[in-house]
């Protein structure tokens, strides 16, 4: 079959290509692991190679091996199938070198097991340097995809197409607009260019953050998810969106089973399932899942990813360290936190996570799976703490974009054809902290405005911070243990999500009006309301109902008044809306906060440690987009709020499937299977 793409909606024409290894790509792939092992040897003294010639026949070895014993290993059902399968693949590399150094009778000399594990990392760092020079082939990675596809069962071979689903958590369109034209995201400007795909913007609900957008965009709802973090008074604890038992229970409070993975769909990466029948680092099944996850064995599967993976975990190690430098000795303004062990898990979150995020997915394609939601969260993290487009800040979506590219190219190898959406789930706004800003925090604030009591604050909205430990979890097969979130010893609890403030005074086990804040505290609001870095404060009063309070002035939410100075004028034209709903959530807080924001500067700042944040409005936190197929149709008006987007997606999907497959496993060795249709739960409009 020839390699250009079957037009769109041709479907009948669509079919599966085998993956063959070219033999330019494969003697390219030669030579430079011939190159590779030439310098290996020449800067490590426990090492020799006695010519070129030699290099390519211990190179030719090396390859056979890899291609046999990895995944050999990968297939053991190991308890903690990451950490021991990873250290076996590792091991297997080095004995694979001391099996060629006994084969070759001298061309190859290594010394020990040491030199030979050095070896192959070298080996892998010099071969991902080349790589850049001579380009990716995506054809092993194909192979090994449909090799691991055939022994977990096809799902479905046919020419029903299925949908992709590409997050990039954090991304806001101006940005990627920016990133298009400067040849940051080329693979995806390709497609606006050759006009395959069309980008548009929707806009996130209050809160901007990845556990509400998800909820909305997954399950259809995200109701009562008024922050990052967020207190229920009734059981004095706090939830949380990145903890697995708190996702569990959200996923369970608004699963109606018409989820947008219902029906053989598979969650890659995400905070919340979509009632997906599959899942990889899902933190709301994450408890449930077995610790031999075959997903994990896949992407072991490939012997070079366990040395890929450790040479670019490491080259981003140092690009984060240079990063860090050049920001202080160019006094960079705002400047976050980047030391501790935030490299590593940026390592982590930007090779690892990412990575094994991909190999579900391409496994997912040659399965045959009818839908696939994967999230990436480099972009996100990176953001956080470098800015929102500082020079390492979009090198990692430039890397997203390599991999988005590698996604595309396999799709005329899977089970299916497929069509690619990406979307973001919000945007960043950049600005220092309201610490920086100050030298106090915001529970600093509220504690020195109350007459007594003790403050709880909790620091910390960012959901990435905890997907690393999430995945080692998950991998291992440790049991995660639920945060201490029991705050019925404290008089009041602050929480910061992003620009976002929660204050929520726990004397009483209900929502207190603004009468009530103040008469037991009556400098608490003037003091928040006059703070040149609050911008608005919602709270509830028994006479007016939600009320929005300025330094200057009051909107009252039900009927659209305003006293004074608006303080949500320098906002969208939306702000209203999202307010008065969010003050209808069960679980808002007495006092929701948000910070100021700049129009001119475009800045405003977060209520916990990040110089790039999301969670409230202001700024392009507020703007992500969805880049589709231009052939699948949009409602008209504007998207707004998340669930708006799912009733989208959810209507794409029934217009490229009809009634959604049931996966129907087949035998290992079995390469159809027949696929069963169900009904198509019922898509709401959008908004």
């Amino acid at each position: 079959m020839p390699n250009d793409p079957i037009p769109a909606q041709d479907y009948s024409a669509w079919e599966s290509v085998r993956p063959r290894q070219r033999v330019f790509n494969l003697l390219v792939s030669w030579l430079a692991m011939g190159v590779a092992l030439m310098v290996a040897a020449g800067i490590l003294p426990g090492v020799s190679i006695e010519s070129f010639w030699g290099a390519l026949v211990v190179a030719a070895i090396v390859a056979a091996l890899n291609a046999v014993v990895p995944p050999v290993l990968a297939a053991l059902r190991l308890p903690l199938t990451l950490v021991l399968g990873f250290l076996l693949v590792l091991v297997a590399d080095a004995v694979i070198l001391l099996i060629a150094d006994g084969l070759t009778d001298g061309v190859l000399t290594v010394d020990n097991f040491g030199w030979a594990l050095l070896t192959s990392l070298v080996v892998a760092a010099v071969s991902v340097v080349l790589a850049v020079f001579t380009g990716s082939d995506d054809t092993y990675s194909i192979r090994v995809a449909k090799r691991i596809a055939r022994r977990q069962g096809v799902i479905a071979n046919t020419t029903v197409p299925g949908i992709i689903f590409l997050e990039i958590d954090g991304l806001a369109l101006p940005v990627l607009r920016r990133a298009m034209r400067d040849g940051n995201a080329p693979n995806m400007a390709s497609w606006l260019a050759d006009d395959t795909h069309s980008l548009i913007e929707w806009e996130t609900d209050l809160s901007s953050q990845t556990g509400a957008s998800q909820a909305g965009i997954l399950l259809g709802s995200n109701d009562d998810i008024p922050a990052f973090r967020w207190v229920e008074k009734e059981t004095a604890t706090v939830m949380s969106c990145s903890a697995p038992p708190d996702c569990a229970e959200i996923e369970r409070r608004h699963a109606t089973g018409a989820g947008l993975l219902v029906d053989g769909g598979s969650s890659r990466g995400n905070l919340l399932s979509g009632e997906a029948e599959d899942v990889i680092l899902t933190v709301s099944r994450m408890d449930a899942e077995k610790q031999s996850n075959p997903g994990y064995r896949a992407f072991l599967a490939n012997g070079d990813n366990v040395t890929r993976t450790l040479v670019l975990f490491g080259f981003e190690v140092i690009l984060e360290w240079i990063a860090a430098a050049r920001g202080i000795r160019r006094d960079v303004k705002p400047r976050g936190h980047r030391g501790g062990i935030y490299p590593l898990m940026r390592g982590a979150m930007c090779v690892f996570v990412r990575d094994l995020i991909v190999s579900g997915v391409l496994t997912d394609m040659m399965r045959g799976r009818p839908a696939v939601y994967a999230t990436f969260s480099s972009y996100d993290e990176v953001a956080h703490h470098s800015g929102l487009e500082r020079a390492d800040t979009l090198e990692a979506l430039r890397k997203l974009d390599e991999r988005f590219a590698q996604i595309e190219r396999a799709r005329r190898y899977a089970a299916r054809p497929y069509e690619i959406v990406v979307l973001s789930d919000h945007g960043q706004t950049q600005g220092a902290t309201f610490k920086q800003r100050n030298g106090y925090g915001l529970d600093e604030l509220v504690e020195r405005s109350l007459s007594k009591g003790q403050v709880s604050g909790i620091a910390g909205g960012d959901e990435q911070s905890s997907m690393v430990g999430h995945a080692v979890k998950e991998a291992t097969g440790q049991k995660t243990k639920k945060a201490k979130n029991d705050v019925s010893d404290r008089d009041v609890v602050v929480l910061g999500s992003g620009n976002l403030g929660l204050v929520y005074l726990m004397e009483e086990p209900r929502r207190l009006t603004l009468e009530e804040i103040n008469a037991r505290h009556p400098e608490l609001l003037p003091t928040m309301r006059a703070h040149p870095h609050v911008g608005w404060l919602l709270v509830r009063s028994s006479e007016h109902g939600p009320v929005a309070l300025g330094a200057r002035g009051t909107h009252y939410l039900v009927d659209g008044r305003v006293e004074g100075e608006d303080p949500l004028a320098p906002f969208s034209p939306t702000a209203p809306r999202h307010l008065l709903r969010t003050d209808g959530f069960k679980h808002v807080a007495d006092i929701m906060v948000g910070s100021f924001y700049d129009p001119t500067l475009q800045e405003g700042c977060a209520f916990e440690e990040l110089i790039c944040f999301h969670g409230g409005i202001g700024g392009v936190q507020t703007r992500p987009f969805i880049l589709h197929p231009s052939h699948l149709e949009l409602p008209p008006g504007p998207i707004i709020g998340a669930a708006s987007v799912h009733a989208i997606l959810a209507g794409w999907r029934k217009t490229l499937q009809g009634s959604p497959l049931v996966a129907v496993p087949a035998p290992a060795s079995a390469e159809r299977t027949t696929a069963t249709p169900v009904s198509e739960p019922t898509v709401g409009p959008a908004a």
